[in-house]
């Protein structure tokens, strides 16, 4: 069977753990739906998400624990929002652990303080969705000659969301909403991996 780890360090955990079952029901198919903590737990996971928080913290206790080497040495899909995107960056714009897992730089609080989140209609898999940016990051570069990388979602010409191969990257969050579009995306990614 399927498992999908929703990596428990920070942030969102229990609004992506609701709406990642919530999808797993709505698509009909077998998966589990986990809450990690340790390297031992990630192990077992074929796909993992890592929610939004303070991306350096979240960076720390997953080197720490050595899920990083975990997710690289058993070639685990990662979904990272908000936070998880900066971590899933090989460069970010402030020094701290980063997973590295996609060939791309992150601007960290691209779109302002928490003050500044807000909410905006955006494109993603050709439909409209409900995008909501709290300390959002963007996308500042990525390696254009590497043939894997698709670009999903632009706001105001800033990249929010991308892919690499099975990973997944966005600012926004979409734990937050009632829509499990981009849920379901990548868990069927993580489906047809398997």
């Amino acid at each position: 069977m399927v498992k999908i780890g929703i990596l428990n360090l920070q942030g969102a955990v229990s609004e992506h753990y609701d709406i990642t079952q919530k999808a797993v029901k709505n698509m009909g198919v077998d998966v589990e739906v986990e809450s990690v903590r340790y390297a031992e737990d990630v192990e077992t996971c074929d796909g993992l998400i890592i929610s939004g928080g303070e991306s350096t913290v979240i960076g720390k206790l997953i080197h720490q624990r050595g899920i990083d080497e975990v997710i690289k040495n058993n070639d685990i899909a990662v979904f990272g929002t908000c936070a998880g995107m900066v971590l899933l960056g090989k460069k970010t714009d402030f020094d701290q652990p980063l997973i590295g897992l996609m060939d791309i730089s992150v601007k960290r609080n691209t779109y302002g303080r928490q003050k500044d989140s807000f909410e905006s209609p955006i494109e993603i898999f050709g439909k409209e969705y409900l995008g909501v940016f709290i300390r959002a990051p963007a996308l500042d570069d990525y390696d254009h000659s590497k043939e894997d990388i698709k670009v999903l979602s632009v706001l105001d010409d800033e990249i929010i969301a991308i892919q690499q191969g099975p990973h997944l990257a966005i600012s926004f969050h979409p734990e937050l909403t009632e829509d499990t579009l981009v849920h379901e995306y990548f868990i069927r990614g993580v489906i047809g991996r398997n």
